[in-house]
C-alpha cells in the first residue's frame, strides 16, 4: 500500500474553532430555583437548593467519593 496524498480540493476533517475569547457571549443562567447549597467538601455550589437536607457534594466532588467507595474493597 502506498500513502497517496489528499486531493486539493478535500474538505478538512473539522474546523478549527475561532480565535478570540472562547467565553465571550456567556452569561450564568437566572437560577429561578434560588439560592444553592455549599459543597461539604470544597464549598463550591451543588445541584441541590439550600434547604436540602444531607451531605451535599457538588459534581466533581460526588465523582471524586465514587471513585474512593468503588476502590476501597
Amino acid at each position: 500500500m502506498t500513502d497517496q496524498p489528499a486531493p486539493a480540493d478535500a474538505a478538512p476533517l473539522c474546523e478549527l474553532a475561532p480565535a478570540g475569547d472562547p467565553t465571550r457571549g456567556l452569561t450564568a443562567p437566572a437560577d429561578p430555583a434560588g439560592p444553592r447549597a455549599d459543597c461539604v467538601l470544597c464549598g463550591e455550589p451543588t445541584e441541590y437548593p439550600a434547604d436540602h437536607r444531607g451531605s451535599t457534594y457538588c459534581p466533581v466532588c460526588t465523582w471524586q467519593q465514587a471513585q474512593r467507595i468503588a476502590c476501597s474493597g
